[in-house]
């Protein structure tokens, strides 16, 4: 098609905008700045792209347009696709937005034809249509991610699901467990992210394209038809919900302000098994750092930093609902606030995931400590206590006879283990000869063999039981 200059510049002024013939001055430089996204939502151009050429497709399907029309549109897009890939494509400040900036592009290269694309659709619906095929994108990246990581859990859980560690509450130190069994603990907290995500992403996968400024459009548009060419389930049933609602990144944003909350419940463990006053495991050294004046010091940075990026996603989720909470309805320039903290949440919970994905395996782990950290603390205790009630003494006075039987411990500075069959008599009469068998480390984790317990049996099968699910 020959372009016609003039007819190209019909739409833009010489600054660029599609609007500005309502206006009688031009807006300042500033104003620009403030108010342009071009910057950040240019990462949408791909999918800003995805968008046009299945609404070009709808609109030829209805005559809005014609078959040569689209067929500019897709030649067109192609070439900036080429472009933006290649790095050439010309980001102006001027044009705002990615929106303004490929249609501009899209023009000088196609002509009218450039032009009939915008037909039928804002840039309301436009940039809410391009943020659901982005966020859906994301989504799926992070729900393999996710199962990368736990499947590191799983396997790192299934190598060690007889080593023994003490469990804790309070910090303190109560029940011998199996380091596998700790892992997985963090494998369901990441299986329970992925179906948040799966669940988020039905709410996200509707086309609110069609929508238009705010009341739909007066062209016979055919949105299923939109929605089966993106791969949308369906489409936004009220025009003014479509183009103004955000809790679809809300929800979003919340699951991984989750996902983060996990990492760093990890990270804190990770950071105090590392201390050398723990020293429970190591880490390679490709995750940790030195210092500039201490020539010793190996410092867990992976681990401490993610804690520090929790905060930044639980912001970004406070922020969303803020600037969701006073706005009427429907689309407000508010709105525009919405994606630097939506694409750094995403770009954030990727790194972080990729990385621990690839750190769990090399996790270096040191049996030998572990096991003399259960033998402090009086972690079988319980199990005493247990040994006393199925000799049909009322819980209550076996967990009595336990504490006094701690205390003397104590002042012997001994464990429950040390004790002979006859001082532990002295707390209670029912203890006979086998109860040393109840004592000892493996001993406890053995007998908790039921489905969720730390016995190695159920480790082993638990952690099987994810493989084979990610497999």
């Amino acid at each position: 098609m020959k372009n016609n200059p003039n007819s190209n510049q019909s739409q833009f002024d010489k600054k660029g905008q599609a609007w500005s013939a309502r206006f009688s001055e031009p807006v300042s430089d500033l104003v620009k700045r403030y108010t342009a996204s071009v910057d950040f939502d240019k990462r949408l151009a791909m999918f800003d792209i995805q968008g046009s050429l299945a609404h070009a497709q709808m609109l030829e399907a209805v005559k809005v347009i014609s078959p040569q029309d689209r067929a500019d549109i897709e030649r067109g897009m192609a070439q900036i696709q080429s472009e933006i890939q290649a790095g050439t494509f010309i980001w102006l400040l001027d044009l705002e937005d990615v929106h303004l900036n490929i249609e501009k592009r899209l023009v000088e290269l196609v002509g009218d034809a450039g032009k009939r694309l915008h037909t039928g659709r804002s840039r309301n619906d436009q940039v809410a249509t391009d943020i659901r095929l982005w966020l859906r994108d994301q989504i799926d990246q992070l729900i393999e991610l996710l199962k990368q990581l736990r499947r590191a859990l799983a396997t790192v859980a299934l190598e060690h699901s007889s080593t023994i560690l003490p469990g804790f509450t309070h910090m303190q130190v109560a029940q011998p467990v199996t380091f596998g069994h700790h892992l997985l603990a963090y494998a369901e907290m990441f299986g329970r992210d992925t179906q948040r995500l799966i669940d988020c992403r039905t709410r996200v996968n509707i086309l609110p394209l069609g929508a238009a400024a705010l009341a739909g459009t007066s062209f016979p548009i055919d949105r299923p038809l939109v929605a089966k060419l993106l791969g949308f389930d369906g489409v936004c049933l009220n025009s003014l919900d479509a183009v103004s609602d955000r809790d679809f990144a809300i929800e979003f944003v919340s699951a991984c302000a989750l996902i983060m909350t996990h990492i760093s419940r990890l990270s804190e463990e990770i950071v105090i098994w590392m201390s050398p006053r723990v020293g429970f495991i190591d880490l390679a050294d490709r995750f940790c750092t030195g210092s500039s004046i201490m020539p010793q010091k190996k410092n867990p940075d992976v681990p401490e930093l993610a804690r520090g990026k929790t905060g930044r996603v639980n912001g970004h989720l406070v922020a969303l609902l803020t600037l969701m909470k006073g706005q009427p309805l429907a689309y407000n320039k508010d709105n525009q606030e919405d994606k630097e903290g939506l694409f750094d949440t995403a770009d954030t919970v990727r790194d972080t995931l990729t990385i621990f994905a690839d750190m769990v395996p090399g996790i270096t782990v040191k049996a030998d400590n572990m096991r003399a950290a259960a033998l402090q603390g009086f972690a079988t205790a319980t199990d005493l206590a247990d040994y006393l009630v199925k000799r049909g003494v009322p819980f209550r006075d076996a967990h009595e006879a336990v504490a006094h039987a701690v205390r003397e411990c104590e002042t012997k500075g001994c464990d429950l283990a040390d004790l002979s069959v006859a001082e532990l008599q002295k707390f209670h009469p029912s203890v006979q000869d086998d109860v040393h068998a109840v004592l000892t480390l493996e001993g406890s984790v053995a007998a908790r063999n039921h489905i969720g317990g730390t016995a190695p049996e159920q480790v082993q099968r638990a952690a099987q039981t994810i493989l084979t699910a990610l497999s």
